[in-house]
């Protein structure tokens, strides 16, 4: 049944995923003394009050896409809810590397340069955001499981 929680919570995780598409990882953070913003699509300058796109994150883009579809798909998967949990948490293990291969990325852009809080976007917490529902579907998905088998009971 696709009305249930676990379908919003997952429909949430999506959304949080995707919103790395609009909020930065990191802003206004000066390297060489040029202000850049990092996002999951690339590396954006302030060139002459232009924002330029200087560099490019093909694969962390198409795999932020990728990883977005994975939420979508379990909630169309509501007849077995056994893949449901499972495919969830190798979505959150997937969404772990994801989480890493974005730091190492932008760690690779900034070399040595530390990040203070004011310079933190909302994209550097959207992958949590995005865990955190799926720990919700787990437990929504479990409460699912014990009615069913508590009703087996019954019969």
């Amino acid at each position: 049944m696709l009305q249930r929680i676990q379908s919003i919570y997952l429909l949430l995780a999506a959304l949080a995923i995707y919103a790395l598409f609009l909020f930065p990882f990191v802003h206004n953070v000066f390297v060489d003394g040029k202000p850049l913003t990092i996002s999951v699509t690339g590396v954006f300058q302030d060139i002459n009050g232009q924002h330029v796109h200087t560099q490019f994150f093909t694969a962390l883009t198409a795999a932020t896409a990728i990883i977005g579809l994975i939420p979508l798909v379990i909630i169309f998967l509501y007849k077995n809810r056994k893949q449901q949990i499972a495919l969830c948490y190798s979505a959150i293990l997937v969404i772990f590397g994801f989480s890493f291969w974005m730091a190492q990325e932008v760690k690779g852009v900034m070399g040595s340069i530390e990040i203070d809080t004011h310079n933190w976007g909302i994209g550097l917490l959207l992958s949590s955001v995005s865990i955190l529902f799926l720990v919700f579907t787990l437990k929504a998905i479990q409460r699912d499981e014990k009615l069913v088998k508590s009703a087996d009971r019954l019969r």
